[in-house]
């Protein structure tokens, strides 16, 4: 028996890159909606220029590769995730993989294509969901990926010196 969807149910952090880039700028945030048609944004837009690879943030199935209203469009359920698993998408995004197909982390799964609908500039719209539930999709990275600012050495005790 799987596991029931809710939305205050841990999301683990399961990716191990950003899909785009190293450490994107957040042009928008995920802002959920009060209701399940209200107003919101389901996802965080991320900085990236048309042609840009997209890659897949973790392992995991395409559920869908196809066109949806004029744009391109990927999903992914993530490997290990749990019943339902959860969903990753990408758009505007021309796929180079196809529904069913399997991926790693890491792998390009399409490019970005040029869009205005969206975003003032160029961005990745970036989601995940469990079921019918919109969770934010910067919940699957790790800490150690959201850092901001350099890396910092810390002295180590009790080692001795060569």
């Amino acid at each position: 028996m799987g596991d029931a969807p809710g939305p205050d149910r841990a999301v683990p952090a399961v990716a191990r890159l950003w899909p785009v880039g190293v450490h994107p700028l957040v042009l928008r945030a995920w802002e959920p909606p009060a209701t399940p048609y209200g107003p919101g944004h389901r996802g965080v837009d991320l900085a990236a220029a048309p042609g840009d690879p997209v890659r897949a943030v973790a392992a995991g199935r395409v559920a869908f590769a196809g066109r949806v209203a004029g744009r391109g469009v990927l999903s992914v359920d993530l490997a290990g995730t749990g019943t339902p698993p959860l969903r990753t998408t990408y758009e505007p995004v021309r796929a180079s993989v196809r529904t069913g197909d399997t991926v790693r982390p890491g792998q390009v799964l399409g490019v970005l294509e040029p869009s205005a609908a969206h975003c003032a500039g160029s961005c990745l719209h970036w989601g995940l969901r469990r079921g019918e539930t919109y969770l934010d999709p910067l919940s699957v990275l790790p800490p150690w990926l959201l850092r901001v600012g350099p890396s910092r050495l810390l002295p180590v005790e009790g080692v001795p010196l060569p």
